[in-house]
């Protein structure tokens, strides 16, 4: 090997990315809670029905006004037939008593509104949960992928510089050599390929934790919850369709509509109120009292079709979110059975085949470097690279694992049931 090869092999391995700060899976996970973009806009979404809530609230609250009017009035001729002022002031408190459901039906709409952000806020914190889990592994494997290509990179380097060298001693054909200087330039191609992976995938988790400054090295997980019991497809399938966070969203939805359709039918019955009135005049009058308290009611006789055509609307409203409901359903049964069956197939034939090629790779580079010492063959790089291969893969199956029990955890809104002799 030449003392330039050497410099290059050094430089290869030695280059990637630079540690300047750590960050941990739970550090990363911890910034579901904070001022994300989706977040807040789903926190709006729940402060604007909380306000529609507190509207529909306030309809039957206790009213109070000033009436007031600046009039001039001629006075009949018995009485002088002068203009003269008939100025009044009132104060007038008016409160509804009872408006057969309006109010309540409507406030009843509006809290349904409000459990169905509440449970979308709930659920976009566990979407975004797997989302940052997803971009944190993506980052490790691209930083292990690097390395593999990095090393394969310095190996084939190392073999086409000895290869020039061998040429010129004519050990070697230009053939022989340029297939070597191929080899080498694909491998460099892909090396450079998975250094902008390093940063892209940097970017992305950078910008899912509502960071700036991109997180250099990142702590690998230990992920216990890998090896968790979970129950059987029958028993998790009544579980998740009760409690799927989808579907909590549209039962609030559809209990809203039937609260609208109650209030809009309540507007072709009375309303009764209480008034009172104190006020003050400048033409005296023995039609008017200085404070008055009474009764009022309004009867609705006839609305058009306007009644009919908004329960109409909600209606159809109500049958969209039920056909929703079923298609739901029947989504989370397949989803969850393909979730189970991942899961199944990782931790089966998946794990013990990597776990049997990263043995293998083990076994093999421990040949390698003791023929390497005893100068018998020169394949030491190749098998290094092949290890870190085999390495990438077995993390590939633990990390896709662990996503697939947080979107199970995730459809079933958020825990599992417990299982005897499952580690929870």
């Amino acid at each position: 090997m030449t003392r330039r090869a050497v410099c290059w092999l050094l430089a290869c391995l030695l280059s990637g990315p630079v540690a300047a700060d750590r960050l941990t899976l739970e550090e990363a996970l911890a910034a579901v809670s904070e001022a994300h973009p989706d977040r807040r806009l789903a926190e709006s979404d729940l402060t604007l029905a909380l306000t529609e809530r507190d509207q529909a609230l306030s309809r039957t609250d206790f009213n109070l006004y000033l009436d007031g009017a600046l009039r001039m009035g001629l006075r009949p001729s018995e009485f002088g037939g002068d203009w003269e002022s008939n100025n009044e002031a009132r104060i007038v408190a008016r409160k509804s008593l009872l408006d057969f459901g309006r109010s309540r039906e409507s406030a009843a709409a509006a809290e349904q509104e409000v459990a169905a952000r509440r449970t979308a806020l709930l659920n976009l914190d566990s979407l975004r949960r797997i989302d940052i889990m997803a971009r944190y592994f993506d980052v490790l494997l691209a930083d292990i992928q690097y390395a593999a290509e990095n090393e394969a990179m310095a190996v084939a380097y190392v073999a086409w510089d000895n290869a020039q060298d061998r040429l010129e001693l004519g050990e070697l054909t230009r053939p022989q050599m340029l297939e070597l200087e191929a080899r080498y330039q694909d491998i460099r191609e892909r090396r450079n390929a998975s250094l902008q992976r390093l940063q892209s995938t940097r970017q992305r988790l950078a910008h899912a934790i509502n960071r700036t400054q991109l997180p250099t090295e990142l702590v690998e997980p230990p992920l216990k919850d890998n090896d968790r019991g979970i129950p059987e497809y029958d028993v998790l399938l009544p579980w998740v369709t009760e409690r799927n966070s989808q579907i909590l969203i549209l039962q609030a939805q559809l209990g809203g509509a039937d609260s609208r359709m109650a209030a809009i039918r309540s507007e072709n019955k009375p309303i009764l109120e209480a008034e009172f009135i104190g006020g003050d005049y400048s033409r005296l009058s023995s039609t008017r009292d200085d404070l008055s308290a009474g009764l009022l009611f309004t009867i609705p006789l006839y609305q058009g079709g306007r009644i009919d055509t908004r329960l109409a609307r909600e209606q159809a409203q109500k049958e969209k979110v039920l056909a929703q409901i079923d298609k739901l359903r029947l989504d989370l049964a397949e989803l969850l059975l393909e979730t189970l069956q991942e899961i199944e197939w990782l931790r089966g034939s998946s794990r013990a085949a990597a776990d049997r090629q990263v043995e293998h790779r083990d076994w093999a580079l421990e040949r390698a470097r003791a023929e390497y010492e005893l100068e018998l063959k020169t394949n030491l790089g190749y098998s290094m690279a092949e290890t870190q291969t085999a390495k990438l893969r077995r993390k590939q199956v633990e990390f896709r694992l662990a996503l697939a029990l947080a979107r199970l955890e995730a459809m079933a809104g958020g825990s599992l049931p417990s299982i005897e002799g499952a580690n929870q």
